[in-house]
């Protein structure tokens, strides 16, 4: 009992120390909306703008296609959890934008997300503007270097969760409660 108190005390300073923060940042940036401009591609080889995480509930997370386990693993249970909202998160969008565009063109993220998903949109460009994306966003992404000359990444394992307007509404840990996550992707479509 008394562990499970001590637990929830943690969560609740935990979500607190992320609200702060991410009011901090609105300050910081004038009260502009959550991460800077920026001017990348779909899957589809098709424009996207920030523009895109501003007019409806979306939810984001920054991966690569040759992750072992935790991209493939978020990106199937988000499509669980919107099969389960169903109608009631019709009006959500999901972004997976890759940290590995070097090797994650549009034509990887097409054939990779959609195995996945239709609900959810690959998203990249060049390295450089990738990098600038990721840092307005908080995110941590670093190429590590493998034996035999290939690599893999590094990277923040939440989804980000942004209201209509672009303001941070919260995360989804890696492998979060599915009742907890589900919970907030709902919170997410309806207050927007």
């Amino acid at each position: 009992m008394m562990r499970s108190i001590l637990i929830g005390i943690l969560v609740l300073m935990a979500a607190g120390v992320g609200f702060i923060t991410f009011q901090w940042y609105r300050t910081m940036n004038g009260g502009e909306p959550y991460g800077a401009a920026f001017s990348l591609v779909d899957q589809k080889g098709a424009e996207i703008t920030e523009a895109a995480f501003r007019d409806q509930p979306t939810a984001v997370f920054f991966g690569f296609t040759h992750c072992p386990e935790i991209c493939p693993t978020t990106l199937f249970e988000l499509d669980g959890l919107l099969k389960k909202l169903g109608d009631e998160g019709k009006n959500i969008r999901v972004y997976f934008v890759t940290v590995d565009p070097e090797r994650d063109t549009p034509e990887v993220l097409d054939a990779y997300v959609s195995n996945v998903s239709d609900r959810i949109t690959g998203i990249t460009g060049s390295p450089e503007k990738i990098a600038a994306m990721t840092k307005s966003f908080g995110i941590y992404s670093k190429k590590v270097p493998l034996d035999g000359g290939d690599y893999t990444m590094d990277h923040t394992a939440s989804v980000l969760l942004l209201s209509n307007g672009g303001d941070f509404a919260g995360t989804i840990a890696y492998e979060e409660n599915p009742d907890t996550a589900l919970a907030k992707l709902k919170r997410l479509a309806t207050e927007g």
